[in-house]
């Protein structure tokens, strides 16, 4: 019974994720999944290292959004809370906390919550009839199990879409696997996320596909060097995940005729890696930088790419808080910026002696 709830339910919801794949579908990534919102990095850690990691084991309790394996004995105690400012008026907002219990073990508990702001509403002659807001948020537990070198975790959440009062369910689950290496810091890992099920679909549309994605990757910091590097391959169980815009037009060829854009197996295995590196300058302060080509080539422009693709963060601690921030470029014109606080609250309330 210690382990049973949060992975039997993860397993279930992973096992209708799928169930549920439709083949068709999955060879592109927009526009053919529901609650793409759950893709995002809710936090300036994650959303330094790149928005994808599943092998960067810390008392960050954010990381259990990156893989649920990855929550440990360093984050017990630890409440994290963290706000991202999106282009326009989006926000998000994120809160994550982990804690050990005797009887039942390490679970983690994590809220996600974007808000896109209020929308003008007019009826069909064009008369105004005020604002509607549209927002989604996620309710998570998660639960990890660690035997020998080698940690389990899984998480089972509810997500929720709305718009003017009009709502979309979901049952969403990740489930991941960490091995730690016993002597070297080096860390591997695997998950499988956004595996599950949409209950309920907007008025008028029928049920999608869950943006599902299996990640693995590795952490490694070299002995008596100051830096950690990760590198995580990302949509494993898709290996075509370029789009060829159908009106794009290319140089002229030999008959003065546009060249249609064609599809690259360099750039489309390229798209499934993300890197990063952390700079350690002490235990309280670092810096971070992370490069997903992804990113970068779907939100590049037409005539650049600026730095899009791109997250550069910093990790400062101060006194008994955590800080970090990160600024993650979107494209050229513009970008997010991540702000994390976290503390340990079992010191706070610890009864003095």
């Amino acid at each position: 019974m210690k382990h049973f709830s949060a992975c039997r339910l993860a397993g279930f919801g992973l096992l209708l994720g799928i169930l549920g794949t439709n083949p068709v579908a999955a060879q592109q990534l927009g526009g053919h999944t529901v609650f793409p919102f759950l893709d995002l990095p809710p936090s300036a850690h994650l959303a330094a290292l790149g928005g994808m990691n599943v092998s960067t084991r810390t008392d960050d309790p954010t990381m259990l959004f990156g893989n649920p394996a990855l929550l440990n004995a360093d984050m017990d105690g630890r409440l994290a809370l963290s706000y991202v400012a999106y282009v326009a008026d989006i926000k998000q907002s994120t809160a994550a906390y982990a804690f050990n219990t005797e009887k039942y073990g390490r679970f983690g508990v994590g809220v996600t919550y974007l808000n896109y702001g209020d929308f003008q509403s007019y009826d069909p002659a064009g008369n105004s009839l005020g604002t509607f807001g549209v927002n989604e948020y996620t309710v998570g537990v998660s639960d990890s199990y660690t035997k020998g070198k080698v940690t389990f975790g899984a998480t089972t959440k509810l997500a929720v879409s709305s718009i003017a009062g009009s709502r979309s369910l979901a049952g969403v689950a990740d489930v991941g696997i960490v091995y730690k290496h016993p002597t070297s810091d080096f860390t591997a890992g695997l998950a499988v996320k956004n595996a599950g099920y949409q209950f309920v679909a907007y008025p008028g549309t029928s049920r999608g596909q869950l943006p599902l994605d299996v990640q693995i990757g590795a952490t490694v910091k070299p002995e008596h060097m100051p830096l950690q590097l990760s590198l995580t391959v990302h949509h494993l169980q898709q290996w075509d995940i370029q789009y060829l815009d159908p009106n794009a037009r290319g140089p002229l060829d030999a008959n003065n005729q546009p060249k249609q854009p064609t599809k690259s197996f360099g750039d489309n295995l390229a798209r499934h890696f993300t890197a990063s590196a952390a700079l350690i300058l002490g235990k309280g302060f670092n810096l971070r930088v992370g490069y997903n080509h992804l990113q970068r080539r779907e939100l590049r422009l037409d005539n650049t790419s600026g730095s899009a693709g791109l997250s550069f963060g910093a990790m400062l601690k101060i006194s008994s808080f955590q800080l970090e921030y990160t600024h993650a470029t979107l494209q050229a014109a513009g970008s997010s910026e991540y702000i994390t606080v976290s503390r340990n609250l079992n010191s706070l309330f610890k009864k003095k002696e």
